[in-house]
């Protein structure tokens, strides 16, 4: 079983205020397993993000409804911007202003919506 498997199969777990930020080395395990992310920092905080491309605004939009169903059945929401060929989409966990494992588990899965 391949480690993206293995963030795949997960779920996002509730995140409080306190929660712990992934550190360093986390980090470095981790987007090992989502190697086609970029890691952004936006006022100091880490995010996660990719650009998606798609050959029309149609299939952009419908991934776009991909990705915010399942956000909503984890709980836990993106940014996403729709363009003509492409959705941006950037995860980070608001609570704590940067990067929680989560991230990482829907980053992973956010790549196997793109394959549907």
């Amino acid at each position: 079983m391949s480690n993206e498997a293995k963030l795949i199969e997960q779920r996002c777990e509730a995140c409080k205020a306190d929660a712990p930020k992934v550190t360093d080395e986390e980090l470095k395990a981790l987007i090992k397993q989502i190697p086609d992310w970029n890691v952004e920092v936006r006022d100091g905080v880490m995010q996660l993000e990719k650009v998606f491309n798609f050959k029309d605004f149609l299939h952009a939009l419908a991934f776009t409804h991909r990705v915010g169903g399942l956000a909503e059945s984890m709980g836990h929401h993106p940014a996403l911007l729709t363009e003509w060929g492409k959705v941006t989409v950037t995860w980070w966990t608001h609570k704590i202003n940067g990067l929680h494992r989560n991230d990482f588990i829907m980053a992973a899965k956010t790549d196997l919506l793109e394959e549907e």
